[in-house]
């Protein structure tokens, strides 16, 4: 005899025993995804508001700094407002992991020339590892690392 009635995990207003950690990894998933869209809303916001500061660190190697700023700028902007939507998020992920690792540059220039900036040399150091976790944000919660491309949880 089948029972029809619910049983009293399945009344619970949480997740329990499987679907506990499916739901923990969308809770980490959710706040990386936020974590990603703040980082690049401000970091663009950044690029047009101090402009001036953002140019000095790119590489003299390179031509035309300040449209180098602006264009990334605007990128991270379109990335990020491109992250909330789900249906636009695999494409901006692509997009902004192809932008971190192009302004990577930009990180060594400032680790080699340290005495022409006002950062501390610790927090030179610091923002390299911190690329690969923002790299990595971009891709979970992107959903370019899960196995089934089409959901976005």
């Amino acid at each position: 005899m089948s029972s029809t009635r619910p049983s009293f995990h399945s009344t619970l207003p949480w997740p329990s025993g499987r679907n506990l950690s499916a739901h923990r990894r969308s809770r980490w998933r959710s706040a990386a995804l936020i974590a990603v869209v703040l980082w690049f809303s401000i970091g663009g916001l950044a690029h047009f508001v101090f402009t001036d500061i953002e140019a000095r660190i790119v590489p003299p190697s390179l031509p035309w700094p300040r449209v180098i700023v602006l264009v990334s700028g605007a990128f991270e902007l379109l990335g990020a407002a491109g992250m909330v939507w789900p249906r636009s998020r695999r494409l901006a992920a692509v997009g902004l992991l192809l932008l971190t690792v192009a302004v990577t540059p930009a990180h060594f220039y400032m680790l080699q020339h340290a005495e022409l900036f006002d950062v501390p040399y610790w927090a030179l150091l610091l923002r390299l590892p911190l690329q690969l976790g923002v790299l990595a944000a971009i891709a979970w919660s992107g959903g370019l690392l899960s196995r089934d491309s089409s959901r976005q949880g």
